[in-house]
């Protein structure tokens, strides 16, 4: 039995000028990604994490400082999609490691309490309706995502669509090499 696109696949792997077309359009790629990366970048602070402090939805109080372990600190919004589709990667990481979230232009303590409870989402928030927390943190766009090592510095930032799996290794690097 012929397998008629198996055959031209392996076929297509012969031939030289089609695989440095496709090393050529693998490195317009990877340039492209990283171009962007860099550009959402730009602004973000680097070193020691700016001051961050506040009461949660749940009542208790966070701030960034040097502790124990190395953090996520993620900004994000109720009217963000991309958020919401990375709401479950943020929750499966607070429970193993420190999560401060803050949630921007998502209404006062109480909208954002009401939003977390109608998702039934754990991770507690800061509201910062007004841009107190997120004008020091020269956050533009959203979901945006620090891990912090155990000292308090910024390893990593991320905009963008985050997976839990790129975060626990972000977080895992930021707390036993980096430091």
């Amino acid at each position: 039995m012929q397998f008629p696109r198996l055959s031209n696949t392996l076929a297509a792997l012969r031939d030289p000028k089609r695989i440095r077309r496709w090393i050529f359009e693998l490195l317009v790629l990877l340039v492209l990604v990283g171009g962007i990366t860099l550009w959402q970048n730009r602004d973000l602070p680097a070193g020691p994490a700016p001051a961050l402090a506040g009461l949660r939805t749940d009542g208790s109080a966070v701030k960034v400082g040097p502790g124990d372990s190395a953090s996520l600190v993620v900004f994000w919004a109720s009217w963000c999609g991309v958020c919401k589709a990375e709401a479950g990667n943020i929750e499966a990481v607070a429970e193993r490691w420190p999560v401060i979230s803050v949630a921007m232009q998502s209404g006062d303590h109480a909208e954002v309490a009401k939003y977390l409870a109608d998702k039934q989402l754990k991770v507690p928030a800061i509201a910062d309706d007004d841009g107190d927390i997120t004008g020091p943190w020269r956050v533009r766009g959203v979901p945006a995502h620090f891990i912090l090592d155990p000292a308090g510095n910024i390893r990593f930032r991320v905009v963008g669509y985050a997976t839990e799996w790129g975060l626990r290794l972000r977080l895992w690097w930021a707390q036993n090499v980096a430091a």
